[in-house]
């Protein structure tokens, strides 16, 4: 459950996560120009897919997020482009909602960010197999990260969704192994075949 509803959390948890994703979001505009929009565009879309697809884990559901592999390819975009996905997903499928929208895209668009913009550099410069090593790890890690802010929106928000987080967080684990496949062979096989997809200023 990556898409927290409306009604769940508290006040100042939506509002904190409205905040962040508000500054987010003016950060990642700016690196949008012609060149990196169809990027966008394409991996937004990709997003969007393959995040309608859940399966039952125990008494919760998850979906691929691929925004460990959206934060190598994308960088700080990765927080337009998951933003514009949520609110398509929340409007049209009425997944998530429009009061947690900012919580929502800081919880699964956030690690991704974080870690594609510290591991992109490594995966740059390395050869096929190690890129896709790393970039597996990027994947794991940034679902890892979902985990754990889902985890922490519900228990900040009451002490009664304790039990549940740590469900949450147990859930995870076969999406960390999903979504570090998927990277990772992405990834090696854009550097064989079109390394420079992997310049974040490059459109490809």
């Amino acid at each position: 459950m990556a898409h927290i509803p409306d009604g769940v959390l508290s006040v100042p948890v939506l509002l904190g996560g409205a905040a962040a994703t508000a500054a987010g979001l003016t950060w990642s505009v700016r690196s949008l120009n012609a060149a990196t929009i169809p990027r966008t565009a394409v991996l937004s879309a990709m997003f969007f897919v393959a995040s309608l697809i859940a399966v039952p884990v125990g008494p919760s559901s998850v979906h691929l997020l691929l925004t460990g592999l959206m934060g190598i390819l994308l960088g700080p975009l990765t927080v337009a482009a998951v933003f514009v996905a949520l609110i398509l997903q929340s409007v049209m499928f009425g997944f998530g909602g429009l009061t947690t929208l900012g919580v929502n895209t800081l919880i699964i668009a956030g690690p991704g960010v974080v870690f594609g913009t510290l591991l992109a550099p490594l995966i740059r410069r390395s050869p096929p197999g190690r890129a896709g090593v790393l970039a597996g790890a990027c994947g794991a890690l940034a679902v890892a990260g979902t985990g754990a802010g889902v985890a922490a929106a519900l228990a900040l928000s009451s002490s009664d969704y304790i039990p549940s987080a740590k469900i949450i967080i147990a859930t995870y684990l076969p999406l960390m192994a999903a979504e570090a496949l998927v990277a990772g062979f992405a990834v090696t096989y854009l550097k064989r075949a079109k390394p420079e997809a992997l310049d974040l200023h490059n459109g490809g």
